[in-house]
């Protein structure tokens, strides 16, 4: 699919869409509880429909309602023997220990980006919880056989958070008087909102400085009604298309939200945004923008908004974090130099560094999204100020995280032209 985004001026006001983060967290915590759960505001990315379709085939019954989803359990008991986890980092990470709490074998697959990501992490923690698992190489197809039995444990946090939600749910219906310690976790937001999710679901984790994380008496989850929050993920393109187009309000954002992309805004303010935020809503301005520094360690999903955020400001920006980008669904980094590049803004990688110099003047060009979502909204949102319109091929990849994105962008002013 081709997508046109033309120069526009941004005005308006938009729902954000449910972060997919909470909502494949919610789906696991409520297989492994015994009972009705009710999903509101569930989100229907690719990600979270693969999350759905996982829970299903490990034991959960899922009813689709006009606007949740009834999903009732008896905790982890598989259908199938094989899992498929779509192209979704969190799912095979989370959902590959919570299906090791079951002793039949199961195969775990995947597609897309998926099936380059390193999962050599699994071959050596989970035969330390009596799991038997197998890999191609530290990729994809995995094979485990269980059950888990949680045991202490130490891990490297250091490639990513989403390994250790996994064993954090799993732990979560098993563990007792266990503690899993962790050497240099990246994005301790995620574990925040793990942790938050868990407890919503009845599971209390003893956490002491995102380093030890213990288990007291056995605990069970409990069946809960739990509403699903806007996605900071998504509506930072939103906000960032605001500051740089004219001025908009996003709706549903909870401001105290545990998840890292709130760190937009900090963004936002250091580049000489007007911001206004309310409890459940964000209101930003456009005003003199300037280069910025941001360490992004913690939350690398902000890098292409922030790519365009800073290929407006005027000056260089400096963004930290840059080693957190190598296996997301396109080596970010290097994709976002390329196809910024396109369109005249000129990025250097130095080492763990990125340099955007921006102010330059943003050029219409063709780019490509490399079926990467986020690279796909980068370079809608740059499109908005730039000297033409900006052709972006595989321009569906938005619908891993963000199937609405397109349509909110027109909603608020944006010149969106589809070619299927």
């Amino acid at each position: 699919m081709q997508v046109t985004v033309s120069p526009a001026i941004i005005k308006g006001a938009v729902t954000a869409n449910p972060s997919k983060s909470a909502m494949q967290r919610a789906v696991a915590a409520a297989l492994l509880a015994k009972g009705k759960s009710i999903i509101r505001n569930p989100g229907l990315s690719n990600d979270c429909l693969a999350a759905l379709e996982v829970a299903e085939n490990l034991g959960a019954k899922i009813k689709r309602e006009y606007d949740y989803f009834e999903i009732t359990s008896n905790g982890v008991a598989p259908f199938y023997d094989e899992i498929n986890c779509g192209e979704s980092g969190l799912g095979i990470r989370m959902f590959t220990p919570i299906a090791a709490l079951a002793s039949l074998p199961i195969t775990i697959v995947g597609h897309g980006s998926l099936t380059t990501r390193p999962m050599d992490f699994f071959e050596e923690v989970l035969p330390q919880l009596a799991v038997k698992c197998t890999t191609r190489g530290g990729k994809l197809p995995l094979h485990i056989e269980g059950p888990l039995q949680p045991k202490n444990i130490t891990i490297d946090g250091s490639l990513s958070s989403q390994f250790l939600t996994g064993l954090l749910m799993a732990y979560g219906t098993a563990a007792e008087n266990v503690t899993i310690t962790v050497k240099d976790l990246k994005s301790k937001p995620y574990i925040a909102l793990t942790l938050q999710l868990m407890a919503h679901f009845g599971v209390q984790v003893e956490e002491k400085n995102f380093e030890t994380f213990h288990f007291g008496k056995k605990q069970a989850y409990n069946a809960c009604d739990y509403t699903v929050e806007g996605d900071w993920s998504g509506a930072a393109f939103l906000l960032v298309a605001a500051a740089v187009a004219g001025k908009a309000e996003v709706q549903q954002l909870n401001t105290s939200s545990a998840q890292s992309d709130k760190a937009i805004l900090e963004a936002l303010e250091k580049a000489g945004t007007h911001i206004m935020p309310g409890v459940f809503t964000v209101n930003i301005e456009k005003g003199g923008l300037n280069a910025f520094e941001m360490d992004a360690t913690d939350c690398p999903d902000l890098f292409p908004p922030l790519v365009a955020l800073a290929a407006n400001c005027n000056g260089t920006t400096k963004i930290k974090g840059v080693s957190r980008l190598a296996h997301k669904e396109s080596d970010r980094g290097i994709t976002l130099q390329q196809e910024f590049g396109k369109m005249g803004i000129k990025i250097d990688l130095q080492g763990d560094v990125m340099l955007v110099y921006g102010g330059t003047g943003i050029k219409g060009a063709t780019v490509h999204s490399h079926n990467d979502h986020r690279i796909a909204m980068a370079c809608a949102v740059a499109a908005l100020t730039a000297d033409g319109p900006v052709v972006i091929e595989n321009a569906e990849a938005i619908n891993k995280s963000y199937p609405e994105f397109y349509d909110h962008l027109q909603l608020l002013g944006g010149l969106v032209a589809v070619n299927v």
